[in-house]
């Protein structure tokens, strides 16, 4: 029979002869003959039994190791109450903290299955290598979220804008900011194009200037609606005295003057004297005998023969 032999002469030839091949399955079926059931179920029982007490020990780590970090995140939350750790800040601790646990909570379960942790690490970090290339948005929302945190450009509470979204900060989460607009809804941004874009923070001054533009017609005295106008600011509490209230004549239009009135409130009542006082500048101004123009074309017709 014609062979096939390898260079070597230390590996076997890629075709064994046919007697090579019956000799050792003869070898194989004698072997196997000879196989003592008895001594190979107990083998197999003794296996058995082992496996079944690293899967128990596992499942015992797990389980505690599940109870301890729900009792560490507990105290953590008293520690940040206790300390007045910024609100803003604890969730995103909290979050990073939990994750880190159970990832080493992972590795020690697996580690007691017998599995070689250092071979599963150097896979897992290929792995996260490979993830972090492809998911390189979110590792820039992780560090705009760590950026929001240290530079705090706004807090859990701030109403800010951001991205042609306003509302409030609900919470700032590992890779997004979450706010609530003024009409209910939940919105998210990713902290990377908040970190880096531009906000307006209305939350940082405990007082904020409000502008009134008003249209009074040609002819009007301007002393009277000044008078007026100082007259009602000044009766409110909630316009403060200092910045004082100005109104000022701020152009000539087409068909009317432009009065324009600014006045300093709390940042929290700001909305509610805005709106207040359109509605009392409608009412009060005509009872002075001011008037509101109607947008107006003078046509002069010229006849020529």
């Amino acid at each position: 029979m014609f062979l096939l032999y390898t260079q070597t002469e230390t590996t076997e030839p890629l075709i064994l002869p046919d007697s090579v091949q019956k000799q050792r399955l003869a070898e194989s079926i004698e072997k196997l003959m000879n196989l003592d059931m008895q001594e190979m179920m107990s083998h197999l029982a003794e296996q058995a039994i082992w496996v079944f007490v690293k899967i128990l020990i596992a499942l015992a780590f797990y389980f505690v190791g599940r109870w301890l970090i729900r009792r560490i995140l507990r105290l953590m939350d008293r520690m940040f109450e206790r300390k007045a750790v910024d609100i803003s800040i604890r969730p995103f601790i909290r979050n990073t903290a939990s994750v880190v646990m159970i990832l080493v909570l992972v590795l020690v379960v697996v580690q007691t299955l017998g599995v070689n942790v250092t071979s599963l690490i150097a896979i897992f970090s290929a792995a996260t290598l490979a993830i972090g290339m492809a998911l390189s948005g979110t590792a820039q929302n992780f560090a705009g979220g760590v950026m929001i945190l240290a530079v705090k450009p706004y807090r859990v509470g701030d109403y800010i804008t951001a991205q042609g979204q306003s509302g409030t900060v609900q919470e700032i989460k590992l890779f997004s900011t979450v706010i609530t607009t003024v009409d209910n809804q939940t919105i998210y941004i990713p902290n990377n194009v908040i970190a880096t874009g531009i906000i307006d923070n209305y939350s940082t001054a405990t007082t904020r200037r409000t502008d009134w533009s008003l249209a009074l017609s040609y002819g009007d005295d301007v002393e009277v609606a000044r008078r007026v106008i100082l007259e009602m600011l000044s009766a409110d509490e909630r316009i403060l005295k200092e910045p004082a209230p100005v109104v000022w004549l701020n152009a000539l239009e087409d068909s009317c003057i432009r009065l324009t009135v600014r006045a300093w409130v709390k940042n929290s009542d700001l909305w509610e004297v805005f709106f207040e006082y359109n509605e009392r500048f409608y009412k009060e101004l005509p009872k002075a005998g001011l008037r509101f123009p109607f947008p107006q074309l003078d046509i002069h017709v010229k006849n020529e023969k």
